[in-house]
């Protein structure tokens, strides 16, 4: 059942979703509405030389995409890049608390835009706690395989906090 009614999530934690767990199916698990900016889904769909992502992508019937591009204030679109621009307007102009970011300069910015943030390695540990079967070592060890890289604190916490151990202050 989900918790939070509605997120707004960005390219770079789709991909990681995918690459932690070979889908998107996890994110209804946690969200009732999960919002994709009409750039997220270029992005998504431009694919890199491999489109990786792009048939989950496609498959997830649960992503709501908007018909019309966001309109991105000058501030966000010179401070951020495109779908992390998109993320928080979006999220601004339907009143979704949530957004889905990884980079840290659109976290920041998601913050001070007045909205929660949280981001893939977030999703899959509340997705676990809520009991969706996932292998927190494993999504990681995943994640890094296609390219994504993550901090040796950053993957020591995330597994601690899968078994239930708070990290050390």
């Amino acid at each position: 059942m989900p918790v939070k009614k509605e997120l707004v999530i960005n390219t770079g934690p789709l991909i990681a979703l995918v690459a932690a767990t070979g889908g998107l199916e996890i994110l209804p698990f946690v969200f009732a509405r999960i919002i994709v900016p009409p750039e997220v889904k270029q992005e998504i769909h431009a694919g890199g030389t491999t489109g990786f992502a792009v048939k989950e992508f496609n498959h997830s019937t649960f992503l709501h995409v908007p018909d019309q591009p966001t309109r991105i204030p000058d501030y966000l679109r010179n401070s951020l890049d495109l779908g992390e621009a998109s993320v928080i307007q979006l999220a601004r102009e339907n009143c979704v608390k949530t957004v889905c970011i990884d980079e840290a300069v659109g976290r920041r910015c998601a913050r001070l835009n007045g909205l929660s943030v949280t981001g893939s390695i977030g999703i899959m540990l509340h997705a676990h706690r809520l009991g969706y079967p996932i292998d927190i070592p494993s999504a990681l060890d995943h994640m890094q395989q296609h390219g994504i890289w993550l901090s040796r604190g950053l993957m020591e916490t995330a597994i601690n906090l899968s078994r239930g151990q708070l990290p050390d202050p």
